[in-house]
């Protein structure tokens, strides 16, 4: 008879010549027999040795040793959240990506309200050349709170960025690079990422290494690091040296426009968008910038440029919208109703959109569809009121470098004007 140490049940040794069949459904229940019966405290005192030995192998930077001790031990305790993030972490600084996103992916079932676990399955999965899962990981980290770490923190918000200059969102990549560099982060790394965004250049589209084209691309960056670091008179001396070197380099008096929007200088950054529009006819972005700054100020000014802008990109829905509200700001209801209408089918959500839907839906006699808007403005703008965007470490988030305040339009992101 076989008989676990204080268990009161047992099972009978084989019968004579067993067939395989018996030999293997035996081993198995004594398995079970002998796991189910040793005691919880043997059980504990055993995880406590183990990951007490794994703790002191990882500080001594035994990893191999270290490893297989926290596997054990977790086999014990599925739920140790310590011995998870250990061990992935292990895995990471071994470039061993796919059994760090692993033990991550474990460490979050025990701790799902883990940002900084789901930033770094973010960027092992980015390692993986798994982006869209990367991005939805380090954006679910980000929006949880990371741990108190600049370091960390600064690594995802890089890796964040990226990811949106590889789908072309050029803007929501500035204003986390942009975050990143307000925190501190410098260097060419940070410069290079910061150009591409304020250039709208994919990473893949980069220019060749060496050439002037690409160091226009990195001396743009060092003026947005300065420009997101409260150095704008520094950063902007740098964009009046590229203007007057290289005047037709794509995007730049764009980049140059949306920077000394930041500053509220909005004839200069007029000028610098015009100036791209001259150098490309077909510069959508310039067009909405100027029709956003436009707005309130000469609607009807900013009607023309907004017009060509649908012209130009006719699928755009933050054309749509934007001329929406210029033509509703102009008494133009009918046409403001058109491309309203056109910008909520295209999911545009914004208060803005359905405020000036219900003021043309009223002024052309459409009542019940008046009430409507003005119901979804007042949710929305409840909704938008109840929000306060935390920063990367759950806490309220005064952004150094708000693209938000600086203009509406743009291909990738749809900005209040």
């Amino acid at each position: 008879m076989v008989r676990a140490p204080g268990c009161k049940t047992g099972i009978n040794s084989s019968p004579p010549n067993p067939t395989p069949s018996q030999v293997a459904r035996l081993v198995h229940l004594v398995i079970v027999f002998v796991v189910l019966c040793v005691p919880v405290s043997a059980v504990s005192d055993n995880f406590a040795a183990l990951s007490a030995k794994a703790d002191a192998a990882r500080d001594a930077e035994h990893l191999v040793e270290a490893i297989s001790l926290y596997r054990r031990a977790l086999v014990l305790r599925p739920s140790w959240k310590d011995g998870w993030w250990s061990l992935g972490t292990i895995y990471y600084d071994q470039d061993a990506y796919a059994k760090a996103a692993r033990a991550f992916q474990s460490l979050l079932k025990a701790d799902p309200k883990s940002g900084t676990a789901y930033s770094m399955l973010g960027l092992c999965q980015f390692e993986l050349g798994q982006d869209a899962a990367a991005l939805r990981s380090i954006q679910s980290g980000l929006s949880l709170g990371l741990v108190k770490d600049q370091s960390l923190r600064n690594v995802v918000l890089y890796h964040e960025g990226i990811l949106l200059l590889r789908q072309g969102k050029f803007g929501n990549a500035q204003d986390a690079l942009s975050l990143m560099a307000s925190y501190g982060a410098e260097g060419d790394q940070s410069a290079w990422a910061l150009g591409m965004a304020a250039l709208r250049i994919r990473p893949q589209n980069l220019p060749a290494e060496g050439s002037k084209q690409r160091e226009v691309v990195l001396r743009a960056g060092r003026a947005e690091v300065l420009g997101a670091q409260k150095k704008f008179d520094e950063g902007a001396k740098i964009y009046r040296e590229l203007a007057a070197e290289a005047p037709e380099y794509p995007g730049l008096h764009y980049a140059y426009g949306m920077f000394l929007l930041l500053e509220h200088l909005t004839d200069e950054a007029i000028a610098e968008f015009q100036q791209e529009i001259k150098n490309n006819p077909r510069h959508v972005q310039s067009y909405l910038e100027i029709a956003s700054v436009e707005y309130h100020v000469d609607s009807a000014a900013g009607a023309k440029y907004a017009e060509e802008a649908v012209k130009l990109q006719p699928a755009l829905p933050a054309a749509h919208y934007l001329l929406g509200l210029l033509y509703a700001d102009t008494s133009e209801y009918p046409k403001a109703i058109t491309q309203l209408e056109l910008a909520e089918k295209s999911q545009i959500h914004e208060p803005d959109l359905y405020y000036a839907l219900g003021r043309a839906y009223s002024h052309t006699g459409r009542k019940q569809e008046a009430a409507r808007a003005r119901a979804m403005f007042l949710r929305l703008s409840s909704e938008a009121s109840g929000q306060e965007e935390p920063n990367i470490y759950g806490e309220h988030r005064p952004l150094a470098h708000d693209r938000a305040a600086a203009g509406a339009g743009s291909s990738d992101e749809v900005k209040r004007p």
